[in-house]
């Protein structure tokens, strides 16, 4: 067989989803779906080293030669650890004569009204690397004063004296028009070519001048980390032969280009969360599913999000770093650095496997948000850690085997783990280890059913109209008992719900979001400035996608156009997904019948007598990529003892005791097979528990469906 006719049948896509604990790799077979996982510790200190490693595990487990890859998909946290860690690149500010203070001012919000204690973050550049340039645009985009030459010579001499690694722009209405924000980019990459420069009308061209300025200065302030990053990986997969292309997870749950990345890192703020979502989506939709609630529990976080109709919500009323509140809408992130970049809409909590235990002031059992990472990791990993941690707590609830935990790889030590939470839990609180252990657990399903609540009650919708889909390495462990709590009746646990939201990032898009300020009522626009308006950004879409793929065929792609509307006098406004149809006056009275439908449904009312807004106009243009095919089980065994590997005792907190239960292998599961809990499913990148009131359910495609007896 010639070696094209082997590409075409041997065709594969990998995705890497590098996590605070583990780094997930996730390789699809897209011709006959099979799938093959792997997962390595994360390193902390060069997180590109435990990229490598898991794609080169991956490949040689199963013998792939590089040539046969068609892409290799990465999610990554290094955007946000830089902005959390305070470890971003040396940028300057520069914006018009008279707003230098902007970053400082912030806005007069905060996240807790009657908090006195409260401090805002200080700003991402220190005040003596803002400047102030002459010029001043008006509200329409007028020249009021031209951009004066003198005054950027000199901020061009003091970059050079302060040698900055970046510069954000964000001049006073270049939203309207750019030509000042152009004309100083281009004076200094006369004068420091190298220089990584962005402006607000690139990144974000919209109103709202302290929102604009926070999202350039974070673009500008992670891009050199970013490009080093990117380029690091670049390197490696060269070095491994792999010349496949590299596409980056994006906060929208869509993925672009590696160049992109680099030029637009801010897009890639909420990369790994944004990739579990995508998965429970396209898997929940595959099977019937519209409604789902997305849970995601990994090693050092637990990542709650709503799925309605089979699509994420997404804000872009999102902040980053210190005490950033994400899913809370406008008000609720007021406490980190905001950015106005579509993000997928999720409430995200410090409660995962790494999750540390410990006594407060007070002499209560808190839990989280602190983590014990991959370095040192949990007390029984036996890696240095000391701090009782919620893996050490299902350890010695025997909900895990210490011999097999992540494909047996990590031997747990248990004798550890209980010295962990004596020495710094039980003692102080006079009880059992085991008690303590069952405390902590609760604890943090308490914390994470309350993420479940934000995204569902507090939004308005009923849980029990909803489908879980739980996942990561440590979620398949807590999922059952939190959908109780919350009211869900069924749960799905995918297969290889350790590597899910590596999956993710197989089976979406790649996503330009591009967006233009517009601000017209609509009683008295004229529709020609809609439809311009749009012709306009799809121009700029498809120069985005103006590359051809290997196979030197045009890229399909197709636009989703969005508006943001409020009604007149309003503050803030609704994303309205515009009529697919022509532009004309069939078209506004169906786009306004749905901004106060969406109204209603946000805020209780309408009012449709009241003048509309539509305040920006926002386009998404997507490339689509082939969802691979879906693997089917292979074998019709139903026979519950072939699947049974042993039992050992396992502490429920519904019974106060240890029952014996049933440990069963995945990997030997055959589509319908049923049983009843109590019962510890075991595979190579989680473990799945299911409490004595609960049943389970194979399904045609090997996922696990529970329900409550």
């Amino acid at each position: 067989m010639n070696s094209s006719r082997l590409k075409k049948i041997n065709s594969y896509r990998i995705g890497v989803d590098i996590g605070g604990t583990f780094t997930d790799a996730i390789l699809i077979n897209s011709n006959t779906g099979e799938i093959i996982t792997s997962k390595v510790l994360t390193t902390p200190s060069d997180p590109s080293i435990g990229f490598i490693s898991a794609v080169e595990k991956i490949l040689k487990l199963k013998k792939i030669q590089p040539e046969f890859l068609e892409y290799v998909v990465h999610a990554t946290t290094v955007a946000t650890n830089a902005i959390i860690e305070g470890k971003i690149a040396k940028t300057a500010f520069i914006t018009t004569e008279g707003f230098r203070d902007m970053l400082e001012i912030a806005r007069q919000i905060r996240p807790s009204l009657y908090d006195l204690q409260f401090k805002k973050p200080k700003p991402l550049i220190p005040r003596q690397l803002c400047f102030e340039v002459t010029e001043r645009m008006n509200s329409k985009g007028e020249i009021i004063k031209p951009i004066d030459k003198k005054s950027m010579d000199k901020i061009i001499d003091l970059l050079i004296e302060n040698k900055v690694d970046a510069v954000a722009i964000c001049l006073l209405h270049s939203y309207r028009n750019p030509e000042h924000e152009i004309q100083l980019k281009r004076a200094i990459q006369q004068r420091i070519p190298k220089l990584m420069i962005s402006t607000s009308s690139e990144v974000v061209p919209e109103f709202r001048e302290y929102l604009r300025a926070s999202t350039t200065v974070i673009n500008s302030s992670i891009s050199p980390i970013i490009n080093k990053y990117i380029t690091s990986i670049s390197k490696k997969l060269s070095k491994y032969k792999i010349n496949a292309e590299l596409l980056v997870m994006q906060s929208n749950g869509g993925v672009y280009t590696a160049d992109a990345a680099i030029a637009s890192p801010v897009h890639m703020v909420e990369s790994g969360p944004a990739a579990g979502v995508v998965a429970s989506s396209v898997l929940g939709k595959s099977l019937g599913y519209e409604n789902i609630i997305s849970f995601d529990m990994g090693g050092t976080t637990a990542k709650a999000a709503l799925i309605r109709d089979g699509k994420p919500s997404v804000t872009k009323d999102y902040s980053v770093g210190n005490f950033a509140q994400t899913g809370t809408g406008a008000f609720g992130g007021s406490s980190g650095y905001p950015i106005r970049t579509p993000v997928i809409d999720l409430v995200e909590i410090g409660a995962g496997g790494g999750s540390i235990a410990w006594i407060d002031s007070g002499g209560a059992l808190r839990v989280g948000p602190q983590s014990s990472g991959a370095d040192p990791g949990p007390a029984c990993y036996g890696l240095g850690g000391t701090q009782p941690t919620i893996t050490d707590a299902n350890l010695i609830l025997g909900k895990l085997d210490p011999n097999y935990f992540a494909d047996g790889e990590i031997v747990l030590d248990i004798d550890l783990a209980e010295k962990s939470i004596f020495d710094n839990c039980a003692k102080q609180l006079g009880l059992s280890v085991l008690e303590v252990a069952n405390a902590i657990v609760e604890i943090a399903n308490n914390a994470m059913v309350n993420a479940l609540r934000l995204v569902s009650v507090q939004k308005g919708h009923d849980p029990r109209e909803f489908i879980m889909v739980g996942f990561g390495g440590a979620g398949p462990a807590h999922v059952a008992n939190l959908a109780e709590e919350v009211g869900i009746q069924k749960v799905l646990i995918p297969k290889g719900p350790g590597t899910a939201s590596a999956l993710g990032l197989l089976v979406t898009d790649v996503r330009m979001d591009l967006s233009k300020t517009l601000m017209v009522r609509t009683d008295t626009m004229d529709l020609s400035e809609i439809k311009e308006g749009f012709d306009l950004l799809e121009v700029e879409g498809k120069r985005l996608h103006s590359y051809k793929d290997k196979a030197k065929q045009k890229p399909n792609i197709f636009f989703e156009r969005f508006l943001e509307m409020r009604y007149w006098g309003q503050s803030f406004e609704l994303s309205i997904e515009a009529p697919d149809k022509i532009i004309d006056q069939n078209w506004l009275t169906e786009l306004l019948e749905s901004f106060h439908l969406a109204h209603e449904s946000s805020y209780g009312f309408r009012v449709d007598k009241d003048p509309v807004e539509i305040v920006n106009l926002r386009l998404t243009a997507v490339r689509k990529i082939s969802i691979p095919k879906t693997e089917k089980l292979k074998n019709n065994n139903k026979k519950r003892s072939t699947v049974i590997k042993g039992e050992r005792t396992v502490y429920f907190s519904d019974e106060h005791k240890k029952i014996t239960t049933k440990i069963y292998d995945r990997s030997k599961f055959s589509s319908g097979l049923l049983f009843s809990g109590p019962a510890i499913i075991e595979e190579p990148d989680s473990t799945s528990i299911i409490p004595p009131n609960w049943q389970v359910e194979v399904d045609l495609y090997g996922n696990l469906i529970l329900q409550k007896k």
